[in-house]
């Protein structure tokens, strides 16, 4: 098969779709398929220039709309070409764009919301939800009926979403869960990759973040809940992993200085490849007390290094992962994020490793990225009722 994806934005620094659509493409690539990517972003980009799969970036769009006359002249122009056209996200022009491109081809895309339609959004920001309401009466739930399928995460993700907003309908949905691969090389390559890059924090303890820092992710509440443990802990220190060049990271940064924790917490910026599988394999505990995460492909990936994970109930998967006995789960609060801090650095040894020994197979069981592709391939060749043409051509990521 031949897929387009249309993307407001491939820039790797916004984390979990593009990521995960990078993922699947090179499998996808494996067994004979092609991906290629229509974004609204500048051609001149670095990560455009750089991209290991064919970006057709269609911009500059306007603001974080990402509106482009090009976007839609262009999908008119090519949609044909594809055996399937897959949206990622909602609230952006991709998303209209690829409705009324198709609207007089009689064919039908798929789209992801990627947890855009979460309610906590609305519940947090009460302003911007009224803003988006007429967005939503006048399009964007249009756009979830004219798709062949709305594809969540998670079921947890598929009922929180039929919360969010009123007169939601869907012609169909399905659950196409994230999946990651797992590491190809020996864990110890990574580890020594990440020292290599981070000697200071070799051979220590440390819990680590990784991913966007945004106010959703619950950044703040680690620190308050890092600084009321950390006298009792002198030897455990934090490693917050993401773009760090944003307001809100230099919030954060004055933040961890006035609680009096700067010195034990490094700030080490995006990090990609053998160092960020490093920082996973070499940190005694991932940990995410997000206030909303569709899926939360960082904690996936730090379970395929065998990492135990500390998370909020408000990571959709959290059941799965809680049940696979690799997990803590708290609510997402200070008290909740103090809780699992506390119930990690209070386990024994041994029991820490018993976590850490459950992660992998947990990994390969739930969230190895070879079965959420199958499950991805017969939704999008139509093995369950799509209606998508062309040659399917081989789903099994076992054929490999």
């Amino acid at each position: 098969m031949r897929l387009l994806h249309v993307i407001q934005s491939a820039d790797p620094r916004h984390g979990g779709p593009i990521e995960a659509l990078t993922a699947r493409a090179g499998l996808l690539g494996r067994l004979g398929h092609r991906v290629e990517v229509a974004s609204c972003d500048d051609p001149g980009a670095d990560f455009v220039r750089d991209a290991t799969l064919p970006i057709h970036a269609l911009g500059p769009g306007l603001g974080k709309y990402g509106w482009t006359p090009r976007l839609l002249a262009w999908l008119r122009a090519h949609h044909r070409g594809y055996d399937a056209v897959i949206v990622n996200g909602v609230w952006q022009y991709n998303g209209l764009a690829v409705r009324q491109a198709l609207a007089d081809s009689g064919r039908r895309y798929f789209l992801f919301p990627h947890g855009m339609l979460d309610p906590w959004f609305g519940e947090r920001y009460p302003i911007k939800h009224l803003k988006k309401l007429p967005y939503w009466l006048l399009v964007e739930r249009f756009n979830l009926l004219r798709a062949a399928a709305v594809l969540f995460t998670s079921e947890e993700e598929r009922q929180r979403a039929r919360r969010a907003f009123p007169c939601y309908a869907a012609a169909r949905e399905e659950i196409a869960p994230y999946g990651v691969a797992a590491p190809e090389k020996p864990l110890d390559d990574y580890r020594r990759a990440f020292a290599a890059v981070l000697p200071a924090l070799a051979n220590t303890r440390y819990l680590i973040f990784m991913g966007r820092l945004h106010e959703k992710k619950g950044v703040d509440l680690l620190l308050d809940a890092f600084a009321s443990v950390a006298a009792g802990h002198p030897d455990v220190s934090l490693l917050i992993a993401g773009p760090d060049d944003t307001p809100y990271a230099g919030l954060l940064k004055k933040r961890a200085q006035r609680l009096g924790i700067a010195a034990r917490v490094t700030w080490a910026g995006m990090l990609s490849g053998d160092v960020k599988y490093g920082a996973l394999v070499a940190a005694e505990a991932f940990v995410l007390p997000s206030h909303q995460e569709n899926f939360g492909v960082a904690v996936v990936e730090a379970l395929a290094c065998g990492t135990p994970v500390l998370i909020s109930d408000k990571v959709n998967i959290w059941r799965e992962v809680e049940a696979g006995g690799a997990a803590y789960v708290e609510a997402d609060t200070v008290e909740g994020t103090r809780r699992l801090l506390d119930r990690w650095l209070a386990l024994p040894a041994p029991d820490r490793a018993a976590m850490a020994a459950a992660a992998q197979p947990l990994f390969r069981e739930r969230f190895d990225i070879a079965s959420s592709l199958d499950r991805f391939l017969d939704i999008v060749g139509g093995n369950v009722g799509g209606d998508v043409g062309g040659n399917v051509g081989p789903s099994r990521v076992e054929a490999v």
